[in-house]
Formats: structure tokens, sequence, C-alpha cells
């Protein structure tokens, strides 16, 4: 038979023998000390000082039913409510340590999902941010685009068209010709045109009403750094 069990039997059993016999002084307030530590869930939280108790009040027991000897009996029971003293107190000591660790354990989880709650929206803070810097870094490059294009589309209504072809008129020379907007404009590149139309150019410097002159459109760096050479030379 387990311990508890056996104190169940053993207050049964002393209600039973009280009918015919009186108790012992500390019986009574010994029995209630053991159920009263019992309701406090003592076996559970200080097993082995509740094992004692309650082995203490078995004796005192046994000395009452079986040997029948009231005073010696009533000293256990009085050892009973000592020792039930120091473990209510105990107990009282234990359940207050063990309510500020519940307490305790609560305000660090508490802190923990704060810290986790400031931590997570910080990081959704900043990608709000880096989102926004996106949103407005692309429509930064739109604008820029549609100002470029905008730009490109105005120079072109505004630029002269590049003829391929030019006719002379009176008194005008080839320097004067590659320095038109829609030549050149750039005097020092008349060498171009000489080169291109010496077919019917014999001398640079004489032009005459009427001739229509091509114009080269294409050609190199090296090619226009060495007309401007010979422009510098004649």
């Amino acid at each position: 038979m387990s311990r508890r069990p056996l104190a169940i039997a053993l207050l049964v059993g002393s209600l039973l023998v009280s009918c015919a016999a009186p108790a012992p002084t500390w019986r009574t307030q010994a029995a209630s000390m053991v159920n009263e530590l019992d309701q406090q869930k003592a076996q559970r939280l200080m097993p082995q000082e509740y094992q004692s108790l309650l082995e203490t009040f078995e004796h005192g027991e046994a000395v009452f039913y079986v040997r029948r000897k009231d005073n010696e009996a009533d000293a256990y029971y009085l050892l009973v409510l000592q020792k039930g003293a120091v473990l209510r107190e105990n107990l009282r000591l234990l359940k207050e340590r063990l309510l500020a660790e519940e307490r305790k354990r609560a305000a660090e989880e508490a802190a923990r999902l704060e810290e986790e709650r400031l931590a997570r929206e910080a990081a959704e803070a900043v990608e709000r941010q880096r989102r926004q810097e996106q949103l407005k870094a692309a429509a930064e490059a739109r604008a820029a685009q549609a100002a470029r294009t905008h730009t490109q589309v105005r120079e072109r209504e505004l630029s002269p068209p590049q003829p391929s072809a030019y006719t002379v008129r009176r008194g005008e020379t080839l320097p004067q010709i590659a320095a038109r907007p829609e030549i050149y404009a750039d005097a020092s590149l008349w060498p171009l045109l000489y080169r291109a139309n010496r077919d019917q150019i014999r001398d640079p410097k004489r032009l005459w009403p009427g001739q229509v002159l091509r114009i080269p459109r294409r050609f190199s760096r090296d090619e226009a750094l060495e007309a401007k050479r010979f422009s510098s030379r004649h």
C-alpha cells in the first residue's frame, strides 16, 4: 500500500476508533495538519519533507491504535505539528519563489516578444524605405529619360538640316560654307569640302555661283584633325 492511501486509511480508522475511546490530545490537530499540507500539494512540491511528516504521523497512529499508548502517541502527533509548521513555512517560501520565477519568466518572455516586435517593425521600416527609394530612383530615371528624349527631339527640331549637297552663292568661299550651321559650323573644316570636290574646284579660294558641292558627312576624327591642320597652314 502507498503512503497516501495508508494515511487516509489510518485517518478513517482513527475516526472509527474515536467513537469508542478518546483520542490523544494532539491527534486531531496533527491529522488536520497532514490533510492541509496534502491539499497544498506538499507531496509534489516537497516530497521528502512531506514523506517524513507522514511517516511520523503513521508512527503515532501505530502507537495509538496498536500499542494503545496515548502519551507516547501524542509525542509523535506533536512532532507532526512541529514538522508541519516548518513544512508549511517552507511551502509558502517555495511557492513565493516559484511565483517570482514564473513572473520573471513571463516578464522575460514579454520582453523577448517586444524585442522581436520592435526588430520586426524596424526591418519592415527599412524594407519600406528601400522600396520607396527604389520607386523614387525609378521615377527619377524615367523623368531623366523623358527629359533626354524631349531634349533630343527639340534638338532635332531646332537643328538645321544637314544637306548632302550645297549650291554656291555669289561671293561665298569654302571657309564660309564650312562655317554654316547646316554644313559643319566650323570654318576650319573647309579642306573636307575641297577634297570632296576636287573635280570641280581648281583653286580653293575661287568658287563660282551655281556650283553644287558635295558635303562629306562620314569622316573620321583623324580626317577632321588633318583638315584643321591643313586649314591653319593655308
